[in-house]
């Protein structure tokens, strides 16, 4: 299991699984958008007020690959870690391990960017500060 500056443990839903006992893999976008928010709030970022104030934090493109199934009951990390693209864009490399083996069960990269009240590219300055800070 890799360090990771920010982790989150979870346990599976009965209702999260599917007809065969596992998580249904959309679900697994869940666990990781709820870490994402839990991210924010940890460095004192508020997802909804970042909203309201007419900024748009959005996913770009994610990319993940399902290593193995989660099954209800079972407990995970999900490790997290928050990194620069380019001058509009960030990513959130993000790991899901299965407890207490720390078998990686999920691995994604979460490309982000943020849009305005106009419509245009524009990251908050709360985001562009959280970048640069360490641990991000």
């Amino acid at each position: 299991m890799r360090s990771y500056p920010f982790c989150l443990e979870l346990e599976v839903r009965d209702y999260e699984c599917d007809m065969q006992g596992h998580v249904n893999n959309a679900v697994y976008l869940n666990y990781l958008e709820h870490c994402r928010h839990q991210f924010l709030k940890a460095r004192g970022l508020d997802f909804a007020e970042i909203t309201k104030s007419g900024l748009n934090l959005v996913v770009v493109r994610a990319e993940v690959d399902y290593k193995r199934s989660l099954k209800s009951g079972e407990r995970f990390v999900i490790g997290l870690r928050m990194e620069r693209v380019s001058r509009l864009r960030f990513q959130f490399i993000q790991e899901i391990f299965l407890l207490p083996e720390k078998r990686t069960a999920l691995k994604a990269t979460i490309l982000c960017s943020g849009v305005n009240s106009m419509g245009r590219p524009e990251l908050p300055k709360e985001i562009l500060e959280a970048l640069e800070s360490p641990g991000a």
